[in-house]
């Protein structure tokens, strides 16, 4: 895929994650009609969660030379930090912001750029292409498990 293209599709995470939760009440969010899954709020959350992990590292990947980044696990995340109390909105205004502020760092930067390099503690060497495509890719993930909820609920 084209960067400009995978940027493209970054971005347009907000507005797949605005959809996902358009017209949900309180309720709704917290409900768990998925046996096993999260609710829809966890589920924000923990994208909320991840965008200025991976904000950070793909601006130590383009701003340093071979940086090496933590992985962060995802159930420790949600046990530690309140996501049952976390407001929706909040969390996806936070998405938004992170996400608008890195995509004009992004446009500027050369095809070489994408191939800049960075070494994750567990997974190893990785290219900001792909850690652009990790997370362009985290929203549709998820947004597809916001979707099962919401045919669940019948809404």
């Amino acid at each position: 895929m084209h960067h400009q293209a995978l940027i493209d599709q970054y971005l347009a995470g907000i507005a797949a994650v605005e959809h996902a939760i358009s017209g949900m009440s309180e309720e709704q969010f917290d409900a768990r009609p998925v046996a096993g899954k999260w609710s829809t709020r966890q589920v924000v959350c923990h994208l909320a969660d991840f965008e200025p992990v991976y904000a950070d590292r793909m601006k130590r990947v383009i701003a340093e030379r071979c940086p090496t980044f933590f992985g962060g696990d995802p159930d420790i995340f949600a046990a530690g930090l309140s996501y049952d109390s976390r407001a929706v909105h909040t969390e996806v205004t936070l998405l938004a912001a992170v996400r608008r502020h890195m995509v004009p760092i992004l446009r500027e930067l050369s095809a070489d750029d994408f191939q800049r390099i960075g070494n994750h503690f567990e997974a190893g060497s990785m290219t900001l292409e792909s850690l652009l495509r990790n997370i362009a890719d985290h929203v549709p993930h998820h947004v597809h498990f916001i979707a099962e909820k919401r045919r669940a609920l019948g809404i």
